[in-house]
């Protein structure tokens, strides 16, 4: 009994560790919660949080200095969110593929009518 006891106890404490972090409702200490955010960051957020509330992660991230993409998708991997919701990254544009063999083939030929 005592061994169930303490599993469940021990069970809340590591739910509450990865527990969200809201943005819009932390407060400054709660925001230090989240790794990588420190007294800074936090306080930035909270004065620009004064404006109004977060509509998304883009808004945060335009309106908050010091956090770009790679530290909100770092932010929201830690356990914060923002309206409810973790950091999605856009998915990037694809490049244009390069013809390889079209290339490889044009210097061959360039190569064979330079060779005597």
């Amino acid at each position: 009994m005592i061994r169930n006891l303490i599993a469940t106890l021990l069970a809340v404490f590591a739910f509450n560790a990865f527990a969200a972090v809201e943005v819009n409702q932390a407060n400054q200490a709660e925001l230090e919660t989240v790794k990588g955010i420190g007294p800074g960051l936090s306080g930035k957020i909270v004065e620009a949080r004064k404006a109004g509330a977060f509509k998304n992660w883009a808004d945060m991230v335009e309106r908050v200095p010091g956090v770009g993409d790679g530290n909100a998708a770092r932010f929201s991997q830690a356990g914060l969110t923002v309206a409810g919701t973790a950091y999605a990254t856009a998915p990037k544009a694809e490049k244009a593929a390069k013809p390889v063999k079209a290339e490889k083939a044009e210097k061959a030929d360039k190569a064979e009518k330079k060779a005597p």
